[in-house]
């Protein structure tokens, strides 16, 4: 018998997997915090005997070497890659045993397309696939992006990607199940996933890179690419030349006078509450990141690299929750970090600034025009699908730094959901600008009588 264990990565949008039998196990693409790992060992009782590698990631830190490191397992990464720690490299066919006992064995199949060096691992169990760790290859219903390791590259990467689907699905039975790394929200994936689980059969009839000539999947492919997260330049050189040792100990504790003083001294200061209670009262000049949406996407991205960054949690749990999330892309250490609520954080005398939340209705009910500015914070591909008519439209990760560029007026700020929106409105408010937050589903735009345009 064996298992097959998701370690499930939502704010990424990332799965890490553990697998093996009675005694060891081989863990998959681990993250930075290897703990999560090491219990799902310890609560099905196994040893990690090997970890594995399916390529140099983009999107986040790996924890692959530390948990090799703590755990004594062979740490298997693929041969093409140009990394600077001790490894066992492995190359197409490659084949390692996961757990004797089982007859549990794991073979390297080359899928080279995500990125050049970009392997697949087939488990085996007494010589039959039962699944695919595929990463950034064959996704559920797409493929890994080809364009986040040189533009140069992007096209043929793209068509290498179309064959390494077709050799997996030529090579493996339909009944093989697909365990994708990526496409679970991560801007590593070229798409959403279709679903929450696959198998090589059902890729055949719905995958692009399996329905599609390879003109027709290249040109499909490289047309929806989107924006990469400025972040992703540092991840990988990290990762090639071995991550440090995550550092999860709580950070300094800040009083009203360091925040201030990071404050003035333009550092960035993040209040990870909700939404709504920022909106109702925050110190002027933070910004809001919630900890329960896509906190080390979206501050990994906007923030300026290297910049101190100040945590503002509700509770010690939020932060410690939200201090792991940003060790995994590489935001190690807080320069500091305060809990509680904006009456424990702001100077004696010192009140809260706010600002007001909306709807689309709300917004309708205004009549957008004199004195009042629509922006629309969603990504381009996002905003091709339709958009609120004379809106103003700068992607939420790129406001930081052309709030200049915002017209004049009562910003009234919106994206798909609200989340981004909630963003971007405490990035204008501290700039000084009045906002509004609307905090809604853009599908309500138009149902609310506002004119809905297509580019």
């Amino acid at each position: 018998m064996f298992f097959v264990e998701t370690i499930e990565l939502a704010g990424l949008g990332n799965r890490s997997y553990l697998a093996g039998g009675e005694r060891t196990a081989v863990a998959v693409d681990p993250p930075r915090d290897a703990a999560l790992v090491i219990a799902a060992a310890a609560r099905r009782g196994v040893r990690i005997a090997h970890v594995v590698e399916t390529h140099v990631h983009n999107d986040y830190v790996s924890g692959g070497l530390e948990l090799a490191r703590l755990t004594g397992a062979v740490y298997l990464v693929p041969g093409g890659a140009r990394v600077r720690f001790p490894h066992m490299p492995v190359r197409d066919g490659d084949s390692v045993t996961v757990d004797a006992g089982a007859g549990l064995t794991l073979r390297a199949m080359a899928t080279p397309g995500h990125t050049p060096h970009h392997t697949s691992y087939v488990l085996e169990e007494a010589g039959r696939a039962v699944s695919v760790f595929t990463g950034g290859s064959l996704l559920i219903g797409t493929v890994g992006r080809p364009d986040l390791v040189e533009p140069r590259l992007t096209e043929r990467l793209a068509r290498a990607q179309h064959a390494s689907a077709h050799r997996l699905a030529a090579e493996l039975p339909d009944a093989t199940e697909v365990l994708p790394t990526h496409g679970f929200g991560s801007f590593c994936s070229s798409g959403q996933a279709g679903g929450d689980s696959t198998t090589i059969g059902r890729e055949r009839t719905v995958n692009d890179a399996l329905t599609l000539d390879a003109d027709s999947f290249v040109a499909a492919l490289l047309a929806g690419l989107d924006d990469i997260p400025a972040y992703y330049a540092h991840m990988a050189p990290v990762n090639a030349a071995g991550p440090a040792p995550v550092d999860l100990t709580p950070p300094a504790l800040a009083d009203p006078g360091e925040i201030a003083s990071r404050l003035a001294a333009g550092e960035w200061v993040v209040d990870l509450r909700n939404r709504t209670a920022f909106a109702e009262g925050h110190v002027a000049g933070s910004f809001n990141f919630e900890a329960e949406g896509k906190l080390a996407t979206y501050l990994a991205w906007l923030v300026p690299w290297g910049r101190p960054v100040t945590l503002l949690a509700e509770s010690p749990a939020q932060l410690a929750d939200a201090q792991c999330e940003l060790a995994r892309v590489g935001i190690d250490r807080p320069a500091a970090a305060a809990t509680g609520g904006p009456a424990d954080w702001l100077l004696p005398g010192e009140e809260p600034a706010s600002f007001p939340r909306a709807t689309f209705s709300d917004l309708a009910d205004r009549r957008p025009g004199e004195g009042i500015v629509v922006l629309d914070v969603r990504r381009d591909s996002e905003r091709a699908g339709g958009h609120v008519e004379g809106s103003v439209h700068i992607p939420v990760h790129l406001l930081h730094r052309r709030i200049g560029e915002v017209p004049a007026g009562e910003v009234w700020v919106h994206c798909a959901g609200g989340m981004r929106a909630a963003v971007a409105a405490s990035l204008l408010d501290a700039a000084g600008r009045r906002v509004v937050a609307v905090d809604d589903a853009f599908e309500s735009a138009e149902k609310a009588g506002l004119p809905v345009r297509t580019t």
